[in-house]
């Protein structure tokens, strides 16, 4: 399995699709508890036309929690340590949630080495309501387990009609997201998270093509947050209706479309 080593020596952990040959690069950033896995069939969907590159950020998935401190800037650091080592010169970034977070300080870090932008599941601040969800779940994680604090965040990450159609898939969800995440790095995933600058703040250094995209039925992220974030941006905003927070999962036939038409744009 490959993996990288940055600067202080932590292992981060990628994948890739299609590099032996000169096509565009497209990069997927992952969310909170998500992994490689999450952006496979998508990676499937874009090879054909893009060299696929996946990863997960330190304290995710297979990749070490590192030393440090967990940070936003950390993390575009990390990345831009990973493009380097690969030797991409510039990439379409396509970022979820924390992933779209990276995705934009990454722009604002290194401008010269992103193509086009898609943040899903992103809004220029944290609502009062989003950050007693996630201080919910840190406090859950501290005084449980990973399987309670998957349960518990499975009615925020998902919309309603998504999870009537995986009533009988919810126990897998869970296990799958246990298998794939460590508590302790989690922790601090979630804590270093309270600490991260609104978006606004960076938004306003990032000059690319920017695609903004927003579920109705979302309670980490307002749909006005998500379209001031594309208007800081000077970029795009597409809302879907009856989507949540995931909205990869949950509209896969919509995302892939509306991903692939904005990546084409002349």
């Amino acid at each position: 399995m490959p993996y990288f080593k940055t600067k202080d020596g932590c292992s981060i952990f990628y994948e890739t699709q299609g590099f032996e040959s000169s096509k565009p690069v497209v990069a997927f950033l992952n969310g909170t508890l998500q992994n490689t896995v999450y952006w496979k069939p998508y990676s499937l969907a874009f090879k054909d036309r893009f060299r696929v590159l996946m990863y997960d950020a330190r304290a995710q998935g297979k990749s070490d929690l590192g030393e440090g401190k967990l940070s936003l800037e950390g993390h575009a650091e990390d990345f831009s340590e990973l493009l380097k080592h690969l030797g991409v010169e510039k990439a379409h970034l396509i970022g979820l949630s924390h992933g779209a977070n990276v995705a934009l300080a990454y722009a604002a870090h290194s401008p010269e080495g992103v193509d086009r932008l898609v943040l899903c599941s992103a809004g220029t601040r944290q609502t009062c309501r989003t950050k007693l969800i996630l201080q919910s779940w840190l406090n859950v994680l501290k005084s449980s387990d990973l399987e309670t604090l998957a349960w518990v965040s499975l009615p925020v990450a998902f919309g309603e009609f998504f999870l009537k159609q995986q009533q009988k898939n919810l126990v897998n969800m869970v296990k799958a997201i246990v298998k794939r995440n460590k508590k302790q790095a989690i922790i601090a995933h979630l804590e270093a998270i309270s600490a991260y600058p609104p978006l606004s703040q960076i938004a306003q250094h990032v000059h690319h093509p920017v695609l903004v995209v927003s579920g109705s039925d979302d309670l980490l992220i307002n749909e006005s947050d998500a379209k001031e974030l594309a208007m800081v941006c000077g970029g795009r905003h597409n809302h879907l209706t009856g989507i949540g927070h995931s909205i990869p999962a949950e509209a896969p036939g919509v995302f892939t479309k509306t991903v692939l038409q904005f990546l084409d744009r002349e």
